[in-house]
């Protein structure tokens, strides 16, 4: 029972995390390429045009990936990069707490990371990659006590 309740929490966990990234992303798709280039250009982003295509297709596509468990790993990296970006570009100078401040963005980016790396069993992850893993390991184990 343990199991179920731990695999149902990383995926509310996943889910939580990937609605707040996904509002972000489908603000940025509503402000356009242009726009979200010019606002990383202002604030000092390399290469501001490709940064914004990457965060738009990463917040908006990646949040689904993320709730599905598809790619887990990657996406989590990809957030773990957006976040890190945001707080060395926008908002460590305001601290970590208050107006403006990084506390949402240092958590997005870790709660991403640790949920990325233990997705869980309710997971596409999990159904295509790791489960046949498991039955692989499950029949060395069985030739081992031959």
């Amino acid at each position: 029972m343990f199991a179920r309740t731990k695999d149902v929490a990383l995926l509310l966990g996943r889910l939580g995390v990937a609605v707040v990234f996904f509002a972000h992303g489908v603000q940025k798709w509503n402000s356009g390429v242009g726009a979200t280039a010019d606002f990383f250009s202002q604030v000092g982003v390399p290469l501001p045009s490709v940064a914004a295509v990457f965060v738009i297709v990463l917040e908006v596509l990646g949040s689904v990936a993320f709730v599905a468990g598809f790619l887990l790993p990657l996406v989590a990296l990809g957030y773990v990069v957006d976040m890190a970006g945001a707080l060395i570009s926008v908002h460590a100078p305001h601290g970590l707490t208050g107006t403006g401040g990084y506390e949402l963005v240092l958590v997005l980016g870790l709660a991403a990371l640790a949920l990325g790396f233990n997705g869980g069993r309710l997971s596409l992850d999990h159904v295509l990659f790791w489960r046949k893993r498991e039955h692989r390991q499950a029949q060395v184990g069985d030739l081992e006590t031959v």
